[in-house]
């Protein structure tokens, strides 16, 4: 027989009765039933109850048994009494009583309990990781984790990709986060970093002919931590593909994505139709450029109900240039009580509040009610109304102001609103491809023109586009959102040199600092580049949403807190003086 076991804790039923087996793994409970000790036996794969009686030879090492032990048992399988059958494991019609123990690993009292369902702090959770992990729910989440992973690679081998790995020690390149960079010992005062993403090795693949292109990448971001976001490294599913037009990228993922969802979604309802909306769209009807497409609320703008009103406010707020007011529908939210509740959601969100009408039925007719309504009147809520398309029982609320100051209050509204009132619909994955990126953006202040997004997108109308109004550019750059959250992003590239200074011209760079910046790919391009394109898709937040998680740490295996530290390994730490001089370094004490 094998040193540890002839079947695992998942293998054994009625079939197995009267075998002689060997078992181990980890006590996951332990029962006294007058004399009769039970243990439930768990391993990666399932439990089995095993038993022992003071007949047992090895009752007495028994009874010192604990929790969280490691132990393996020699023993015969026996029947349960039907009474006594557990129908929700796959082992729950047989027992094994146990004829011989070995402990292969003791264990001290435990800072957190594997069994059970108590919520221990974060802080706990994180420094105990190893048995944290042990728990069903992580098992459960990580297994899974694995098995999207192996499917995505299948998936994509099936459509003609392959997969390459592209260098994690490289230069440093700004890509809208922080670089962890990392100091050279042969070339004292200069330092590598580690990749934001596989960016510029994967559009250099394309230049030497590879055309389809795909990683499970490891990416490094020294970024604030949020609960969808880990705050130091990721991993994402990369992909590019040359001689391609947006629709090419998207009817590649698409089937990817989708097929990987309706694997794993647990019978959720997968959408197939994933609209394209562009980034203005996206941003008036939802507040925000990922929208959850499965609350059905839309908002619109209603300026000319409110210009040259009663209600003052909004009135003097539309002789301002570049404000306008927008409603936010709310079918069946027609009650004072909830409209003065999301009054209080607008304020604890730092504005004002929210004005609101709500349609109620007055026995003689339908009549609109609120502050709102005294003030603009009939004739102007009544249009209200009908461009909304509400009836009596519903409500609308209202934000005014430039759109910059309330969007994202209006995107969070909108989302406690659907909530609120049922509208979302739950066991279901929403796609919408989000378009048209505005690629400049201008700051306020200063009056600079800066890049909005990613500056290495090629421009809607090439060269042309960037001889007009900058504001007014858009890129061949997309993201993919579902219930909420950002999955994928990416864009057709910019790969005409010439195109490309004049871009970055735009934003303030010249040719020798573009050069010196991306000297690598720019040189790359100037030899025969091909038109290419592709995006990234997050694996930690694509199993996130599989597995029902709200929190992003409950899908990677050792993450990091709040505050970008690993309690259990204790990183960062701080080197010797040994090492800093091996690499020409010094700490200086940050100001206090």
């Amino acid at each position: 027989m094998h040193a540890y076991r002839s079947h695992t804790c998942a293998d054994l039923n009625k079939s197995n009765v009267g075998d002689n087996v060997r078992l181990s793994g980890w006590v996951h409970r332990v029962r006294d039933h007058g004399g009769l000790l039970f243990i439930d036996l768990r391993d990666h794969f399932g439990m089995t109850q095993v038993l022992a009686d003071p007949d047992s030879p090895v009752f007495a090492e028994i009874e010192k048994v604990r929790s969280e032990w490691c132990i393996r048992i020699d023993g015969t399988v026996k029947a349960r009494d039907e009474s006594l059958v557990n129908d929700k494991i796959p082992t729950g019609e047989i027992e094994v009583f146990i004829r011989d123990m070995e402990v292969l690993g003791a264990a001290d009292e435990l800072p957190l309990m594997v069994f059970g369902d108590q919520e221990y702090p974060e802080e706990t959770r994180l420094r105990y990781r190893y048995l944290d992990l042990r728990r069903e729910k992580l098992q459960r989440n990580m297994t899974m984790r694995s098995d999207v992973v192996a499917s995505i690679r299948k998936r994509m081998w099936d459509k003609q990709f392959r997969e390459y790995q592209t260098p994690i020690i490289t230069a440093s390149s700004p890509e809208g986060a922080r670089d962890f960079l990392v100091p050279s010992r042969l070339h004292p005062g200069k330092f590598y970093a580690l990749p934001q993403a596989p960016q510029q090795f994967k559009q250099l693949l394309m230049v030497s002919g590879f055309d389809k292109y795909f990683q499970i990448a490891p990416c490094f971001r020294d970024e604030d931590p949020r609960a969808d976001r880990s705050p130091t490294d990721f991993y994402q599913l990369d992909m590019e593909m040359s001689f391609v037009t947006q629709q090419d990228v998207f009817d590649t993922i698409q089937p990817v994505l989708q097929g990987v969802f309706e694997e794993f979604g647990g019978g959720r309802k997968v959408d197939a139709e994933w609209p394209q909306i562009s980034y203005r769209d996206a941003a008036l009807w939802y507040g925000t450029d990922k929208p959850d497409l499965r609350n059905p609320i839309k908002m619109q703008v209603v300026s000319e109900h409110f210009a040259g009103s009663g209600f003052a406010i909004f009135a003097k707020l539309l002789e301002q240039d570049g404000t306008e007011i927008r409603a936010i529908p709310a079918p069946g939210g027609g009650s004072r009580k909830f409209c003065d509740r999301m009054n209080a959601f607008a304020q604890k969100e730092g504005l004002p509040g929210m004005g609101y009408i709500f349609w109620r039925d007055q026995g003689e007719g339908m009549e609109a009610a609120g502050p709102l309504a005294k003030n603009i009147g009939p004739e102007r809520t009544e249009a209200i109304r009908q461009q909304l398309g509400l009836d009596v029982g519903d409500a609308a609320f209202f934000l005014g102001g430039k759109p910059s100051a309330f969007e994202t209050v209006a995107g969070k509204a909108r989302v406690e609103i659907g909530n609120e009132l049922g509208l979302t619909e739950q066991d279901r994955f929403a796609f919408a491809w989000i378009v048209d990126f505005p690629i400049y953006e201008k700051d306020d202040e200063t009056g600079r023109i800066d890049f909005e997004h990613n500056p290495f997108s090629m421009p809607q109308g090439g060269m042309e586009a960037l001889e007009g109004d900058p504001l007014k550019v858009l890129g061949y750059q997309y993201d993919l959102a579902c219930n909420g959250y950002e999955l994928v992003s990416g864009a057709i590239r910019n790969h005409r040199p010439e195109i490309m200074f004049k871009a970055f011209e735009i934003a303030g760079y010249d040719e020798a600092e573009v050069r010196k910046r991306f000297g690598g790919m720019v040189n790359a391009f100037q030899y025969g580049a091909p038109p290419h394109g592709g995006c990234a898709a997050g694996i930690d937040r694509i199993v996130m949403l599989l597995a029902d998680e709200a929190n992003i740490r409950e899908v990677i295996l050792f993450p990091m807190n709040q505050r970008a530290e690993d309690l259990m390994m204790n990183a960062p730490n701080e080197p010797t003086n040994e090492q800093l001089r091996e690499l020409s370094l010094r700490v200086i004490e940050p100001d206090s």
